[in-house]
């Protein structure tokens, strides 16, 4: 088993966002990536769900020590992670699996994207580590080299994890709300307060917010502080662990209750825009979250499509049967198009770093969306992937159950889905982002020039047009209206964004004599935007090649789209 080989469009969809020279680079990477995931690393992910991390919060003698001991299945992974292929490191040092240059982020999010199928807790650390290094980069590079070494060290003698200690019980939605004080001492600071749930919570280089003596209420009177496990003299720091978390899902990694009693801090930046920084830290972890929920979202497929080839049910296999066809068609369509989201998004994102400005202000509406839409599909996708396997799916012993407990995750950290939805607003409101996206992706639909794509294109260019308007609209309203609204809108965002990019995906392999599987995908995904209920698709005939990569004729992919057009004439 290789994820990678498993994958009907990875390969494809990399093919058409890196340049030639980083796709050949990262083949091999794939591959590798792709045997580990399916094998080693899917074995340990099973071993450390199983065994939780145990916080030791005194030493024999009496000693405060807040000790954190992992099993050895949770370490390894660590190894292959941060080490061997190096996920925390590549997008800060040049180098990384004997890359020339930095990382690209699309080959990072296409690597977690493998690693994730297996193991989705550890993601976590790795994040927050890569996101940790980036802030402390843009914001404060000089004084904190040391830490963005260590941050970014693959040697696991140099290397240093990152950590966010944003949620409080209040200040959680509402960081406003913040209560954790921060105080000046001599060259430093010392930080009071509690948080209420730190993620890898033994963390070496933790970023968080308090609030800083004169500075204001609210927003504005949070800065950005780094907290070190250990002060400058070697010992602890005052960071006490009160309690371990007994999580849902991610059960591998230590997420806990931290009172601060004076701990040791230094400040990050400017210490007047706390909350702006932190928020490059957010949105690079909410990306994080996205591709993760699209690496559920593919797992979930796989294991459902091999469970119906291999389960025989009144003397033919359940994949072979219409209904259960019709309930793997949309769960396939999901995968792609969460896939494909989340690579235009790291792909803006590495034009946004090279200074692309119209890509940077992407950037600040995909993340958002991104997180949203695929977080909450990702719930659906993994529940029906359960139900497919049946009574086994609910039990412990397949990998079902922790899919769907993982899948929870996503909504709800960096960021509920509501509180997405709202930020996707703010983003309209500030920025115009409808506006950005409209003009960006209407204008890459109605450039696709295939024939068997334009068709489509134009519909797709008449529907960024209408969903301008709608946006327009919706911004003219009463601001509860907008705030009640705001959650369907950003949904139709990403759902055209999506069908945007598979179309444009499928103009793409049918310019490269690719064939024709991708339109096939992108026609369906379009019909289902049209009508979410009907169940008959011509798709369904091909369900092989789809789950596959295998060949589809180009009639049956431009049935499709024929038939959608015809069902619209006749509502129209």
């Amino acid at each position: 088993m290789n994820f990678a080989d498993r994958d009907p469009a990875l390969r494809p969809m990399l093919d058409r966002v890196l340049s030639t020279e980083d796709r050949d680079r990262v083949e091999p990477l794939l591959a590798e990536m792709g045997e580990v995931a399916a094998g080693e690393l899917d074995r340990l992910a099973r071993t450390a769900d199983r065994n939780p991390p145990v916080l030791t919060q005194f030493s024999p003698e009496g000693e405060r020590i807040d000790e954190i001991e992992y099993h050895p299945a949770y370490r390894r992974m660590g190894q292959i992670a941060f080490g061997r292929f190096g996920l925390a490191a590549m997008s800060h040092r040049s180098g990384v699996n004997g890359w020339p240059t930095i990382t690209p982020h699309v080959v990072k999010y296409a690597l977690s994207y493998l690693f994730v199928q297996s193991e989705f807790g550890l993601a976590c650390p790795l994040s927050m580590t890569d996101s940790a290094a980036r802030v402390l980069r843009l914001f404060d590079r000089d004084r904190y080299a040391g830490e963005i070494a260590s941050l970014s060290a693959t040697d696991p003698d140099e290397r240093a994890t990152g950590a966010m200690f944003m949620t409080e019980i209040d200040g959680g939605t509402d960081i406003g709300r913040t209560a954790t004080e921060a105080r000046k001492a001599g060259e430093g600071w010392t930080l009071r307060g509690r948080k209420w749930f730190a993620s890898n919570v033994d963390a070496d280089i933790i970023l968080t917010l308090a609030k800083v003596p004169g500075q204001g209420t609210g927003t504005r009177g949070l800065g950005m502080f780094l907290l070190p496990r250990l002060r400058p003299d070697g010992s602890r720091n005052a960071i006490r662990i009160d309690r371990l978390k007994d999580k849902l899902g991610t059960r591998s990694i230590a997420s806990g209750e931290v009172t601060l009693e004076d701990a040791y801090a230094l400040p990050v930046g400017d210490l007047t825009r706390g909350v702006p920084q932190m928020l490059e830290m957010v949105n690079v972890s909410r990306l994080s979250n996205a591709m993760r929920s699209a690496a559920l979202m593919r797992r979930a497929v796989r294991e459902s499509v091999d469970h119906t080839r291999g389960r025989i049910v009144f003397g033919k296999p359940l994949f072979e049967q219409p209904l259960m066809r019709a309930t793997l068609l949309p769960l396939l369509l999901d995968a792609e198009a969460a896939l494909a989201l989340v690579l235009e998004s790291a792909a803006q994102l590495d034009r946004a770093d090279h200074g692309d400005t119209g890509a940077h202000a992407l950037v600040r509406v995909l993340t958002p969306l991104a997180k949203y839409t695929i977080c909450k599909r990702a719930r659906h996708v993994t529940a029906e992937a359960m139900e497919i396997r049946g009574g086994n799916g609910y039990i412990e012993d397949w990998v079902n159950a922790r899919l769907l407990r993982d899948a929870h995750l996503g909504s709800i950290w960096e960021g509920s889905s509501n509180v997405i939805a709202l930020d996707v607003l703010r983003c309209m409101r500030k920025e115009e982002a409808h506006r950005h996206l409209a003009e960006a992706y209407g204008q890459r639909a109605s450039s696709l020039c295939s024939k068997e794509t334009r068709e489509a294109a134009e519909q797709i260019a008449t529907w960024w047009q209408e969903t301008l308007e709608t946006g327009d609209r919706l911004l003219q309203a009463p601001a509860e209206h907008q705030e009640a609204g705001i959650g369907r809108y950003a949904g139709r965002l990403a759902h055209l964004l999506m069908a945007t990019l598979l179309l444009e995906q499928a103009d793409h392999q049918i310019r490269q004599g690719a064939g024709y599987r991708a339109l096939l995908v992108a026609h369906t995904y379009l019909r289902r935007l049209e009508d979410p209920e009907d169940p008959c698709s011509p798709a369904l005939a091909h369900l092989e090649a789809l789950a596959d990569g295998g060949p589809v004729p180009a009639d049956a992919a431009m049935a499709a789209l024929t038939e959608q057009a015809t069902r619209g004439l006749a509502r129209a």
